[in-house]
């Protein structure tokens, strides 16, 4: 929030930085005069700040605390998910939010090797649950584990939904909302998001008559996703992934 501040302040005041989450965002933009908006834009990516950074705990790339947390004044952290919950429910968290084939040999491992008290531990954990044989190419054996971990700490999904349904509340007709993601559990969120408010009926396809009442609330804008050119990703590997969509209120 302070390096946003420095780099934004040249824009003040029509830039006002704030603490806060994506389900938030009506409050906020109320609060500080932004609503009904014009545009909004999501970014749902990792700042590399907080990747870089061995302490905040999400990268197996150097040892740190188990953390996670996106915003450190929140309660819960990796630590408590790997060292207090059961086998179950970390193998359901690496299953849904990770896309982890070996989820539950990754969370018996885990819970076996208790307690984790770092992200090198976590990333060992899994390093010995999976076979070698069946280690990624393209992407570190933790990579996935790592991901589903965070998204639930931080309640990623949830928030997402949340926000983009405050979004739509905020926007004033004409207004844009824009999405950037980064990986495929937040795309089909946002892709699901907008097919249904671009919609006058989301009744089964079997049913003769529309009950729903549902009416379209967005036009589409960008039927496929864009992504970053070779020259984007030459400059910022990280945009590789990234994903924009967008839509329009009506």
């Amino acid at each position: 929030m302070l390096a946003g501040r420095k780099s934004l302040a040249p824009f003040e005041p029509a830039v006002v930085v704030t603490h806060g989450t994506f389900s938030e965002l009506g409050s906020i933009s109320t609060q500080h005069g932004f609503n009904p908006a014009d545009l909004i834009l999501f970014d749902f990516g990792l700042s590399s700040t907080q990747i870089d950074d061995p302490e905040r705990g999400f990268s197996f790339r150097a040892d740190g605390p188990l953390d996670m947390r996106m915003d450190p004044t929140s309660s819960l952290t990796a630590a408590e998910i790997v060292n207090k919950y059961d086998v179950d429910e970390i193998d359901r968290i690496l299953h849904q939010y990770g896309e982890e084939r070996w989820a539950r040999r990754v969370a018996q491992f885990i819970v076996a090797r208790r307690p984790l008290r770092t992200t090198r531990d976590l990333a060992q954990a899994v390093e010995a649950a999976i076979p070698r044989k069946a280690w990624p190419r393209d992407i570190h054996v933790a990579t996935r584990t790592f991901q589903g971990i965070r998204i639930a700490v931080n309640d990623e999904l949830g928030e997402i939904e949340t926000g983009l349904r405050a979004a739509l509340s905020t926007l004033k007709p004409g207004g844009r909302m824009a999405t950037i993601s980064f990986h495929s559990l937040e795309d089909r969120l946002v892709k699901s998001f907008f097919n249904v408010e671009s919609k006058d009926c989301i009744c089964p396809p079997q049913q003769p008559v529309c009950t729903c009442g549902h009416r379209a609330t967005l036009r589409i804008v960008t039927r496929h996703p864009v992504r970053p050119s070779e020259e984007e990703v030459a400059a910022n590997p990280r945009a590789r992934s990234a994903r924009l969509r967008v839509a329009e209120r009506i």
